[in-house]
């Protein structure tokens, strides 16, 4: 069995809710941007201002903290760089990734104490690029994911020792080199390389002659076209052995647009198989969350596609997140929480909490509390929890902790199996 204690697993972060999410789920290290210059415009990211914040939650838990200034940079945002690394320097965060020759050099004169890490963005894929980033002052590549797994073993071999290499082992795989795509720029006016993709690359496309404008032409046998550039997601955990052996320090999650359910069910899969789990145990929990088909990528040969549709799959709704728990009798606990998605009295709901398999509890005596204008709570016994961020109670034979994540299978309530 391989021994991933020295192995890193980082996290995304788009916002608070995931920061805590991904730390509290067993995440060693989380990458999130601030306002500006981050690849994940659309996220719900930081303030510039929060970020010191955002640091001493993680640090508090033992967690490190790596900022994201990977765009590539105009002369108008060089010229903007100084103050913001200044600041993003004072906050207390351990690394800023970095994609930009010139943002690499700005940071090293306005961040010094911060360790550098080189994006993805920079398309690492040989010793000696990893080599003239060393020399320049990083500390650590994110390998471009356009490298096997033979590539990486023999980048890992050639490199400096010191110089750590940090790979994506799960999430959405981009169609274009190393994330360098134009179409949203083309296609929308929102460029990706400035972190606002429009994923032009999951829409569906026909033909059309020049001389038959309005004829459209299906490019395989169905009417709605083809998904041409419709990449599978990435999903490495039957590999991390593999990973481990080719020399990679930092495992990636993929996802800062992604929700705290998504980001605590990846986290808290990948931290039981670096923990000792098998993979099979948490495969489950991986196609519970929202995903398209999964792959390897580029590790073991060519990448897959769906080129029949666009869409995602799931098996699972975050049905709740608890919010306290207390013991009402002899292997009894009442359990609060707050309410995202429909759930009846009598359903089975899945309890995800750090470091512990998954298990299922049966909701009874599912109450509302509901609340009057002036705060004052009124109980309300309820067939249905229906509200969305409203306060809902049940009994459950299991503790629980705040924090922890209640999923439901989709389509498996008992209001509509009593339908069926």
């Amino acid at each position: 069995m391989t021994d991933f204690s020295a192995t890193e697993l980082l996290a995304p972060a788009g916002g608070r809710s995931q920061l805590e999410a991904a730390v509290r789920f067993g995440a060693d290290a989380v990458y999130l941007a601030a306002d500006k210059f981050g690849m994940r415009q659309r996220a719900e990211n930081f303030t510039l201002d929060d970020i010191p914040s955002a640091v001493a939650f993680a640090h508090g838990a033992g967690a490190k903290v790596y900022v994201t200034v990977n765009t590539l940079m105009s002369q108008a945002d060089i010229a903007a760089l100084p103050p913001y690394l200044e600041a993003l320097g004072a906050s207390g965060a351990d690394a800023l990734i970095v994609s930009d020759l010139g943002a690499f050099s700005l940071a090293r004169r306005y961040a010094p104490h911060m360790e550098l890490h080189v994006s993805t963005q920079a398309s690492v894929m040989n010793a000696e690029a990893a080599r003239t980033w060393y020399d320049l002052g990083a500390s650590r590549v994110v390998v471009a994911r356009e490298m096997s797994m033979e590539d990486i073993a023999e980048l890992r071999a050639q490199a400096p020792r010191e110089l750590e290499i940090e790979a994506f082992v799960h999430g959405a795989m981009c169609m274009a080199y190393s994330g360098r795509c134009m179409l949203s720029a083309a296609m929308t006016g929102r460029s990706g390389n400035k972190g606002f993709c429009a994923q032009p690359c999951r829409w569906s496309y026909v033909l059309v002659e020049e001389k038959r404008p309005g004829a459209y032409y299906p490019i395989e046998e169905d009417v709605r076209g083809t998904y041409v550039m419709n990449a599978h997601d990435l999903c490495m955990i039957e590999h991390l052995d593999d990973l481990a052996r080719a020399g990679v320090n930092s495992f990636k999650i993929e996802g800062r647009n992604k929700r705290a359910f998504y980001v605590a069910t990846v986290v808290h899969a990948y931290r039981a198989v670096m923990d000792g789990a098998g993979p099979a145990s948490v495969m489950s929990d991986l196609h519970a969350i929202s995903h398209r088909p999964y792959g390897t990528g580029f590790f073991y040969g060519k990448p897959s596609q769906r080129q029949e549709r666009d869409g995602y799959d799931k098996d699972y709704l975050h049905a709740a997140t608890v919010t306290a728990c207390q013991q009402v009798g002899e292997g009894a606990w009442r359990i609060q929480t707050t309410c995202h998605n429909r759930f009846c009295e009598g359903d089975e709901l899945e309890i995800l909490t750090p470091r512990k398999p998954i298990a299922a509890a049966r909701v009874q005596g599912l109450t509302w509390l509901a609340k009057s204008q002036e705060g004052d709570v009124y109980p309300q016994p309820v067939p249905v929890a229906n509200r969305t961020m409203e306060t809902y109670a049940f009994e459950s034979r299991i503790a629980m902790q705040p924090g922890d994540l209640l999923r439901i299978r989709i389509q498996q309530t008992a209001e509509e199996a009593v339908q069926a």
